[in-house]
């Protein structure tokens, strides 16, 4: 994984680009969360940057070896872990766990990848 310095804007969006892929896919109804409330905005990026975050990411997870793959692509827990604890600004982190609720919520499921990303600290 690509290197953010800690509770940058990248690094927050990273987890949101996380979030986004946690069931394995891009839903339409979760990109348009991503406009509608702004989270480029809210976390200090441009769209350009935040797309540019988002699709870093997608080229880290397929040149990782902590993937493991079954019904959806996620990172290794340890991983998942170095990544979140990149956000410790308690107000960022708010921020950043509001939209990842937000994008969670936006098809009206949860996936168990989704799951395993909010339920860590």
């Amino acid at each position: 994984m690509r290197h953010y310095p800690r509770n940058s804007p990248q690094a927050a969006a990273r987890i949101v680009a996380l979030t986004l892929l946690a069931d394995g896919h891009l839903a339409p109804a979760e990109l348009r969360v991503l406009e509608d409330r702004d989270a480029a905005g809210r976390l200090e990026l441009s769209r350009d940057e935040m797309r540019a975050v988002l699709h870093g990411y997608c080229e880290d997870l397929l040149n990782s070896a902590h993937l493991t793959w079954d019904e959806t692509c996620r990172v290794d827990p340890r991983t998942l872990a170095q990544l979140l604890a990149d956000i410790d600004d308690p107000p960022l982190r708010q921020t950043v766990l509001q939209l990842c609720l937000e994008i969670v919520q936006a098809d009206e499921h949860v996936a168990d990848g989704e799951s395993v990303v909010l339920g860590k600290r």
